[in-house]
């Protein structure tokens, strides 16, 4: 839960609801389970029941964030090269009306922003323009981590005629954060938290060529050092990345990956490419009865708006979509299992993961294991006593 929300008091579990306020003791008959809870989910791993830390990452069910480094968008970039001709066309003619609608649907994290208006001429006429920036870029990655983040999607490009070996983030355009300055930050959080365990997901790639790729490389090595954890470990558990003092691991969709041990292949993403909470849980009830690919995945609540919609919905943005069907969303996530069964769960990454409460909510999904364990282990002792009478 997020101590700062409006509505933090509507969003308390059911059993809450008919708890009389005014008695004096009311704080001591809250469920058990949140009395130890730490609203920000900051050492979640670390703070897991025992027996979960033998189970394999990949059947833990780990909150993500989708486009991770979106909050801190450069309105004033170019476009990224994957872009069509047509909107290319389009926005260098009417920037004044693409950059705001680029902005509205392309953040998907929320950071602290400032909006500026300038008046640009073009032609006999002054449009009004807006750029927004991020006050405290690095920070808010630190905030997704504490608030118990642990899957991130980075989307890294090269921006086009820089004659620099700089690399930004991106989502439609470049991201005002630098790659290296953002993870440097990372780091430095991984250093007070040294039993969290982080899954990066570098892709895309744009305009990076194999000397850039390289380059890349070796900065990041140097950059997590003995953290990376190498993809030749079978099994990876808590337990067993906590003994080996390993807590990054490190996806690259790339063909140059496969030359290096550190770094890992890329993570299947199920992507509904739908705007609304229906369209995407059918889709991933779909993906689901085909079956769990091997190893992590992940399953991504964020929705997805075409641009007709867009054009035709002007007050709507992704956040305000994205809200309005957080209660669908909420309602399948809380169904859901983690494990190795066929229908699990592993990462689920979604948009605006600071105002909603995904991260706890996925991370909540972690104490069906607890259950299914102990289920199992009351069926083996069944087991064991009539195999025993039966001897007898």
């Amino acid at each position: 839960m997020d101590p700062r929300c409006e509505d933090c008091m509507s969003r308390l579990p059911g059993e809450l609801w008919d708890m009389d306020p005014r008695c004096e003791d009311c704080m001591s008959r809250l469920p058990g389970e949140l009395w130890d809870m730490d609203p920000r989910c900051e050492d979640w791993m670390s703070r897991l029941p025992g027996e979960l830390w033998d189970v394999p990452l990949t059947d833990l069910a780990i909150p993500g964030s989708h486009d991770a480094m979106s909050y801190c968008l450069d309105v004033g970039s170019p476009l990224v090269p994957s872009e069509s001709d047509a909107f290319r066309l389009l926005d260098r003619l009417f920037s004044c009306v693409t950059r705001p609608v680029i902005f509205k649907w392309a953040t998907t994290q929320v950071g602290v922003c400032v909006c500026v208006c300038v008046r640009t001429p073009i032609g006999r006429r002054w449009y009004d323009t807006y750029r927004y920036s991020s006050s405290s870029q690095d920070k808010s990655i630190e905030e997704q981590l504490s608030m118990g983040i642990r899957f991130f999607d980075l989307r890294v490009a090269h921006r086009p005629n820089d004659p620099s070996s700089d690399l930004y983030f991106t989502h439609v355009i470049f991201t005002q954060a630098a790659v290296l300055e953002t993870l440097s930050s990372v780091a430095v959080w991984l250093k007070s938290h040294p039993k969290e365990i982080l899954i990066l997901a570098c892709s895309h790639f744009e305009g990076i060529g194999d000397e850039l790729h390289q380059s890349f490389i070796l900065s990041l090595k140097k950059l997590f050092g003995s953290k990376l954890c190498p993809k030749k470990e079978a099994v990876l558990t808590l337990r067993s990345l906590w003994t080996s003092g390993y807590q990054v691991l490190l996806s690259y969709d790339s063909q140059t990956a496969a030359r290096h041990a550190d770094l890992w292949p890329p993570i299947p993403y199920w992507w509904a490419n739908q705007r609304t909470a229906q369209g995407v849980t059918s889709y991933l009830d779909w993906n689901k009865d085909l079956g769990r690919p091997e190893g992590f995945f992940v399953s991504g609540l964020n929705l997805t708006a075409d641009r007709f919609f867009i054009a035709e919905n002007p007050k709507q943005s992704l956040r305000t979509l994205t809200v309005g069907n957080w209660g669908g969303l909420r309602t399948w996530l809380e169904e859901q299992e983690p494990g190795s069964g066929p229908q699990s769960l592993n990462i689920v990454a979604g948009d605006f993961v600071g105002p909603l409460p995904l991260c706890s909510v996925v991370i909540a999904l972690n104490r069906k294991l607890l259950r299914r364990n102990y289920t199992y282990k009351i069926r083996d002792e069944e087991e064991m006593e009539r195999s025993q009478t039966d001897a007898e």
